[in-house]
């Protein structure tokens, strides 16, 4: 499977956003749908067979994958939620919070983010893969959790009462959405406090490029937001660089903090528009194989680039990152990203439900393994939880003197820029 194919999503940690195109043969089959539909116990030898088939860990989280099949298959299911309940028992074993199930309307849910427009409060969530509580990836920005001051790494509780304790990501998504104007009121333990946030559902827009041009010592500076990696983010970043460029800025931050991830084959793009040559990204599955993207020699701009990234970059963001650092070709300033590096394959099944597998890891250009180490900025810069509060209730004040991360990358920015204006002028003598 190449790894550009637009049914790859990275991490699942942001299962709130997402555009995917899905696979499956439970999308075309009417055939199918009539013979799932008449028969639970075919979808639970589905999900079997395709973990079977094509899960990362050929041990199966050290379980007797065939025996699993065995016990679940010389069960009785009257209907489809016996069956359902089978298949979520049955991947727990995996151990694995980003291999899920998926019934229709949690499917539907998931196929409604790709629209572009999300209703809720605008949260990303991902299980802890240590202690599998509902932990905030990141706040979608202008959401109603982001003007609460719902923060990355918060741990959710409880949902309006309702204790999360053995809870899935699904299932907490479910009860958070709703309908605009209605209230929820979510429980929040942030290090050793307990806190409430009372919010309201709303309509969000999802605009995943903005982009504006910022005064410097050394002239102006383009700094681009992108706050997701959706199907549309790609064509919104070429816009923006291509305006930028007419503009003639001296150089570029790029600010991926609180981005999740999404589309593998959006940050690949978005690369190449960095990137004259090099790797950008290579995958290894089950079998050890690897499949390498490089760079195409149609880079956007040669200007120097400085990253922007925190503990909520994620996924399709750490991939970003750390191509553009292996290849020597940005300055990356923040904190550590999240740790995220395993790519899902979401498979639609005959009645409607859908099955997201683990099917992947990915791996810098240097070979480096983000899935739980992250990316570590060449300039550390950590906010406390004081600071960050006061940026995600003053959004405005984001990308601004007020933001140390964003101060700093001016900083070290301004000494690319000198640099590579030194370079050019010693080019220009010789």
């Amino acid at each position: 499977m190449g790894i550009t194919k637009r049914g790859l999503v990275l991490g699942s940690t942001a299962i709130a956003v997402g555009a995917v195109v899905f696979t499956g043969a439970g999308l075309h089959l009417s055939e199918g749908q009539a013979f799932f539909r008449d028969s639970p116990k075919e979808i639970v030898d589905e999900v079997w067979q395709i973990i079977d088939r094509t899960y990362l860990d050929a041990t199966f989280n050290q379980v007797d994958w065939k025996a699993i099949r065995k016990e679940y298959l010389n069960r009785n299911y009257s209907n489809k939620q016996e069956a359902y309940k089978a298949i979520r028992e049955m991947l727990k074993k995996l151990d694995d919070p980003y291999t899920r199930f998926m019934d229709p309307q949690e499917y539907r849910n998931m196929q409604i983010d790709t629209s572009g427009e999300l209703t809720g409060v605008g949260i990303q969530l991902a299980a802890d893969e240590q202690t599998k509580k509902l932990t905030v990836v990141a706040p979608i920005e202008d959401s109603p959790a982001a003007a609460a001051g719902i923060l990355s790494k918060d741990i959710i509780t409880t949902i309006d009462g309702k204790s999360t304790e053995g809870m899935d990501v699904n299932q907490a998504v479910t009860l958070i959405r709703g309908q605009p104007g209605t209230r929820i009121t979510l429980g929040i333990q942030r290090g050793d406090r307990q806190l409430k946030f009372e919010l309201v559902r709303a309509r969000i827009e999802l605009h995943a490029v903005k982009s504006s041009v910022q005064p410097s010592p050394l002239g102006e500076i383009g700094y681009i937001r992108l706050t997701q990696f959706s199907a549309n983010s790609p064509a919104d970043m070429r816009k923006a660089l291509e305006k930028l460029e007419k503009q003639n800025v001296s150089g570029y931050i790029l600010d991926l903090r609180s981005n999740p991830g999404g589309l593998l084959y959006a940050s690949v793009e978005i690369a190449r528009m960095f990137l004259r040559n090099g790797a950008i990204v290579s995958t290894v599955n089950r079998q050890g194989e690897q499949e390498r993207e490089q760079a195409n020699r149609r880079a956007l701009t040669d200007k120097p680039i400085v990253v922007l990234v925190d503990d909520g970059s994620a996924s399709a963001s750490e991939i970003l990152s750390g191509a553009l650092q292996d290849n020597q070709r940005a300055v990356i300033v923040g904190a550590k990203t999240f740790g995220k590096g395993l790519v899902q394959s979401v498979r639609g099944l005959g009645d409607g439900s859908a099955l997201a597998v683990t099917i992947a890891k990915y791996l810098t250009p240097n070979g480096r393994d983000i899935n739980k180490h992250g990316i570590e900025p060449d300039f550390q810069v950590n906010l406390t939880d004081d600071q960050k509060k006061f940026l995600s209730t003053n959004r405005d004040k984001i990308g601004t003197a007020e933001d140390p991360q964003y101060a700093k990358a001016m900083d070290v920015l301004g000494r690319e820029i000198r640099k590579a204006q030194q370079k050019q002028q010693r080019a220009q003598m010789q």
